[in-house]
């Protein structure tokens, strides 16, 4: 909800495009430690621990930005979300690994469930806003924290203690891992998968209002980039495969980079779905690649740590593109500002192409 409301309402204080995004990037500096502590803890505790206390945090945050007011408000307002979301999808992904059955469909059940949401949120987010304002709208983020608390709960506990994970610190198993070439390889795929993610949160809100479309009208086109991963990770989650001669991948980043692209080159609302729906199904198959390709490359005992890695990947994107687009639609417009990523994100399918090989290469 808040990748809406959040852009919306700090424009609506009067904020610049470049606070704007550093109301996204900043907070992700705190993410990456996290993300890499929440990893580790994962393994040593279980994911189940980790999901609730980030839907308490959400609680906090909803309850928090229905008072906050000014750059620096809002930003601590960012920074709980953000270091939950941190926390809760490596926690998450780790739990759906250990649910029996095929690991690349319970992984897009997973990822099809969460874009449901977005989809729900998105939506509902929109036209509260229209209705009711952006109080109520943060009302109802901190009512589906609650629901979420609830919701996990109910979750049965698969996680199995490892006697050699206490005996050492939590964070020690990262070096060895960065060590393969794999995983640094599916950090880069996490990374090309997380730019549209990325830009959802912070200035497709902002492009969509700046073609004069309503704050509804922007939710349900935030809200197609989900159904085209809903439907993604449903249909194609049995086809994924993972090793040097798939192009999974390669054909995801170039579909990234195209949508992202091409999404401002025509105001009309028709073309626009279009970009949202291939865009989401695009990174959707990229995130299923990249997760399967983490799974299988490492063991059950380091499995959090290892998803924490590929985590990394997009909190860097989470960084980055929100700083990058900031300031190219602050001197260059953000239509101009989509079209560099557009190439950004072609460019890094390239790199993705040519080092396939080298990555599932033993090192």
């Amino acid at each position: 909800m808040t990748w809406l409301a959040v852009p919306l309402y700090a424009h609506a204080q009067g904020m610049s495009n470049a606070q704007i995004g550093a109301l996204f990037a900043a907070p992700v500096l705190a993410q990456a430690p996290l993300n890499l502590v929440g990893g580790a803890y994962t393994d040593r505790i279980g994911g189940r621990r980790i999901m609730l206390g980030s839907c308490f945090v959400v609680m906090a945050a909803g309850l928090w930005f229905m008072v906050a007011a000014g750059f620096w408000m809002l930003m601590v307002g960012q920074v709980a979300l953000i270091l939950s979301r941190a926390a809760f999808w490596p926690a998450t992904w780790a739990m759906a690994t250990e649910l029996p059955g095929e690991r690349g469909v319970q992984l897009g059940r997973l990822n099809a469930v969460t874009n449901f949401g977005q989809i729900g949120g998105t939506v509902l987010c929109g036209f509260v806003l229209a209705a009711a304002g952006f109080g109520a709208t943060f009302l109802v983020l901190t009512a589906t924290g609650v629901l979420s608390l609830f919701a996990g709960l109910a979750t049965p506990r698969l996680h199995k203690r490892h006697a050699a994970l206490s005996a050492r610190h939590p964070l020690a198993g990262y070096l060895p891992l960065l060590r393969r070439r794999i995983i640094v390889y599916t950090m880069l795929c996490a990374y090309l998968s997380a730019l549209p993610f990325s830009l959802t949160m912070s200035f497709y809100p902002l492009l969509f209002a700046q073609f004069g479309h309503s704050e509804g009208a922007s939710g349900v086109l935030l809200g197609l980039r989900a159904a085209g991963s809903i439907l993604a990770s449903l249909l194609t989650a049995r086809f994924v495969r993972t090793g040097p001669q798939t192009l999974w991948p390669v054909t995801c980043g170039v579909a990234v980079a195209a949508s992202v692209g091409f999404v401002p080159v025509i105001n009309h609302v028709a073309p626009i779905a279009l970009w949202m729906l291939i865009v989401g199904a695009a990174t959707a198959a990229m995130t299923l690649y990249f997760q399967i390709t983490i799974s299988e490359a490492s063991g059950v005992a380091e499995r959090g740590s290892a998803l924490a890695l590929g985590g990394l990947g997009w909190s860097v994107s989470h960084l980055s593109t929100p700083l990058l687009m900031g300031f190219l639609a602050d001197r260059y417009g953000i239509v101009v500002g989509f079209y560099v990523l557009g190439a950004f994100a072609a460019a890094c399918a390239i790199v993705i192409a040519f080092t396939r090989h080298w990555a599932f290469q033993r090192s």
